[in-house]
């Protein structure tokens, strides 16, 4: 990719200053800045400040925007944008309809070739066997990559096509602008009118698939007869170019199968069985394309009134020519893969959770979900949820962390059977990697729900427009049934996100106004010149990077991997958090960090039982310093009763992956704040432990942290190795029901546990242990019964009630992790 720099009409000049035509790189980042930050006009008034007169101060060499943005549109780029206008013979629209594009098969090349993914890119199909059983994760690894190499020729190379779609609003006012963006990468890289109103859709309809017909014709092309393009090592490759994915919402769906809104996209299924819980065949592009001949052999394909009546009939839209009629391998029930964003996320909000808020009233459910313990990391919902106006797609996946066991003891329990079913599926689809063992389970939560969903409406909580509805006649409802068979056919769905296509949607639509003249009249010109130029800047500067440090053009990223992620922001995801120094685990498995400076440098034992109300502090700590004495051998004439403490209000926590070892979760922060006015029993969180158990086996315990100490010696004394790493002072839970016990919530319940001192009074049982003892940040939601307790706060929760259930959804992890026995 980078060859074009190389063989540009500069080339000699960039020999000698490689940041030419700018005079140095200091020059380079002040323009590039200026470019992407500023408008026209503001360029303009920057360049005319008097604070470059001073004569000491060197003016750029650019002294007007002109001259700038003309350098900048010197700049060698890839594939060049340009833009089209389009219309239909006999049917006129009020604005032209210009199609912006490029040819995809030169994008393909593009991200092909480029360096910068050398080594996250994977050329041939293979299986993975964990535990003899094979693992589905990305397309490579899947069953439809190994089914179409074999229709290839020999050392052929897959370059797997992924779209992405969705239409956008870029202004709002009378006669506002509409975009309709189709995105594209390719899954070699590890894991985008006034017209007659009867005939507005249709035309936009046949308008899109004729444009995506233009844009990928040579893709298609290169699908049927392969082509020849060079690799990020610069290797020659025969490859073939199938489309694999097409990521887009419910409506684009329903657009690009050509079928009509009572039918899924996915199956042959109509509007009557969405609610059925049963996987009908698959709608075939096969079917459609010879249900459109047939019709067409009938009536002229631009009589859209009889055409379109013809058409609906056998539930088809009334697009007679789809752009994937000719795409080799292309099959809508396949390529339409399982998009989590809208079909699990927005469904979520749409439909469960409307049903949950019938059934609870919006008071109490917001209550429940105002007084959870917060932690650092999660959204607290302050005001409830029930008020919240722009809910997201992050917001929705707040919701779903908490959302069973919150509202368990407030409806009956097939109710939170069935609810809890589908957050299990959600979890389970989003899993990065699948075996026969998770899509079997995944399979088994849809089922869980089609066999529980008869408690949502005993409940009334399904209503529409006239009333209670006694039917679930959803289509994102029957999508979810086909998503097994997806993630066999092209791997695991979180690969085809659509949280890329909506920042994309930002980025290259909605942001490109406010760059231009504002002017709707050349609005489409203006948008070319910018996002060549946007893409010029952004080849132009990761050049002068690896140039800049003396690196090789192939495969340069390995030894630069950081500064080109920042560089280029579409490499993000490549970027891997290592690990932080800190205290590591007995089995190194797990980090813990705390602050380099202690909150509090030195605390008597008398300051932290009144400071933090810890009134057997001493206590536990003597018990402690027994145990670890005759265990170790190792003695100690250190007195705790006359040490002082160094004190941390919080520590970090930082695993691997449960799904991929190889893979460093971000840390999780666990406090331990002493009572204050905001917090009158203290802000602590709570962790799952592993300890000594009282039969001399390793136990796992859920605790409160409650405070985080080191003993401090002078200098020149040493501390027994026992001593030597933080400590927790923590507060003991016990298990008091297993998942088993409540098949409904399928939780562990736990509940506060009780010592009596010799003065016969009650106190939370407590004790001393090592921080390198934890394994885990948990949370803790709980159990409210009927209603929730007057008074109570998001403060005091955890300290007022004493019982709570361990809250397997409060994040993927831990869902993987909690799901089995540990205890």
């Amino acid at each position: 990719m980078l060859d074009k720099l190389e063989d540009d009409q500069y080339a000699h000049q960039r020999k000698i200053n490689p940041y030419y035509p700018f005079h140095d790189e200091g020059e380079w980042e002040l323009g590039k800045f200026l470019t992407e930050n500023l408008t026209q006009t503001q360029i303009t008034k920057f360049l005319k400040l008097k604070w470059f007169d001073t004569p000491d101060r060197a003016r750029p060499s650019f002294t007007m925007k002109d001259h700038l943005l003309d350098w900048m549109d010197s700049l060698p780029s890839f594939t060049l944008w340009k833009v089209s206008r389009i219309e239909f013979k006999g049917y006129k629209t009020v604005h032209p309809v210009e199609l912006v594009w490029r040819d995809a098969l030169e994008v393909v090349k593009q991200l092909f070739s480029d360096p910068t993914f050398a080594n996250h890119m994977t050329f041939n199909p293979h299986i993975a066997n964990i535990k003899n059983q094979h693992e589905y994760g990305d397309y490579m690894s899947a069953d439809m990559a190994w089914k179409i190499q074999d229709h290839l020729p020999l050392g052929a190379t897959q370059v797997p096509i992924i779209l992405g779609s969705d239409k956008t609003p870029v202004t709002r006012l009378a006669g506002g602008i509409e975009m309709h963006p189709v995105f594209l990468t390719i899954s070699n890289i590890d894991s985008e009118f006034r017209v007659h109103p009867d005939y507005q859709s249709i035309l936009q309809a046949r308008l899109w698939h004729k444009c995506i017909d233009l844009v990928f014709a040579n893709l298609k092309v290169a699908a049927k007869d392969g082509c020849f393009m060079p690799d990020p090592s610069r290797y020659i490759c025969h490859v073939f170019t199938p489309l694999v994915a097409h990521v887009c919402d419910l409506p684009e769906a329903t657009m690009i199968t050509a079928v009509s809104k009572n039918s899924s996209p996915l199956t042959m299924a109509t509007q009557a069985d969405f609610g059925d819980g049963t996987l009908h065949p698959p709608h075939t592009g096969k079917h459609t394309l010879n249900l459109i001949v047939e019709i067409s052999r009938k009536v002229d394909p631009w009589d859209l009134d009889k055409f379109q009546k013809v058409a609906k009939a056998v539930n088809l839209s009334g697009v007679h020519m789809p752009y994937w009629r000719d795409w080799m391998f292309a099959c809508p029930s396949v390529f339409l893969a399982g998009e989590v964003l809208h079909t699990c996320h927005k469904f979520f909000a749409d439909h469960p959770l409307k049903w949950i808020k019938e059934a609870l009233g919006d008071y109490e459910l917001d209550t429940r979900f105002m007084v959870q313990h917060k932690q650092v990391g999660t959204c607290h919902f302050t005001k409830g949820i029930t008020h919240v106006n722009q809910m997201t797609g992050h917001k929705h996946r707040d919701i779903q962390r908490t959302i069973v066991a919150s509202i368990t003891g407030a409806v009956p329990p097939r109710f939170i059977r069935a609810i809890r079913a589908l957050i299990d599926f959600i979890y389970l689809v989003q899993n990065p990697v699948h075996s026969p063992q998770t899509l079997h389970s995944m399979v088994q939560a849809l089922s869980d729900f089609h066999s529980f969903k008869d408690a949502i409406i005993q409940a009334g909580a399904r209503k529409g427009k006239k009333g209670i509805k006694e039917d679930f006649s959803i289509p994102k409802l029957e999508l979810l049934q086909s998503f097994d068979g997806m993630i066999k056919k092209l791997g695991t769905l979180m690969q085809f996100s659509a949280d890329m296509t909506e920042r994309l949607l930002i980025t290259h639509c909605k942001d490109l106004f406010p760059r231009t003249s504002r002017q709707i009249k050349d609005f489409m010109e203006q948008c070319v010149r910018i996002l060549n130029r946007q893409e010029s800047m952004e080849m132009f500067g990761l050049y002068t990077l690896l140039t800049s440090h003396g690196a090789s053009l192939v495969n340069a990223i390995h030894a630069e991997d950081e500064d080109v992620t920042t560089t280029n922001p579409a490499l993000s995801w490549v970027s891997r958090v290592l690990p932080d120094e800190g205290i590591l685990s007995g089995d190194a498995l797990t980090t813990f960090q705390l602050n380099v400076a202690p909150d509090y440098r030195s605390l008597s034992p008398f300051d932290i039982r009144t400071k933090y109300a810890l009134l057997d502090f001493d206590r536990a700590l003597t018990n402690f310093i027994c145990c670890s004495s005759f265990s170790s051998g190792e003695h100690s004439c250190w007195d705790p009763k006359n040490g002082c403490f160094q004190v941390w209000h919080k520590f970090r926590l930082q695993l691997h992956s449960a799904f991929q070892p190889r893979v460093i979760m971000p840390s999780r922060v666990v406090q331990a704040y002493p009572p204050s006015d905001n917090f009158p029993l203290g802000n602590c969180d709570t962790v799952l432990i592993d300890a000594m158990g009282i039969n001399g086996k390793m136990t796992s315990y859920i605790v409160q942290v409650q405070l985080i100490f080191q003993p401090t010696v002078q200098r020149g004394s040493n501390l027994p190795s026992y001593l030597s790493d933080p400590l927790l002072y923590v507060q003991f839970f016990c298990f008091i029901s297993s998942p088993d016990d409540r098949p409904e919530l399928a939780m562990w319940t736990v509940e506060c546990t009780y010592m009596q001192d010799e003065n016969g009074n009650h106190h939370r049982e407590g004790a001393v242990i090592r921080v390198t003892n934890v394994t885990h940040a948990v949370e803790l939601i709980p159990d409210y019964g009927e209603a929730v307790a007057k008074g109570m706060s998001s403060a005091t929760c955890l300290e007022s009630y004493d019982h709570f259930f361990l809250n397997n959804f409060a994040d993927k992890e831990s869902y993987h992790t909690f799901s089995t026995k540990f205890v």
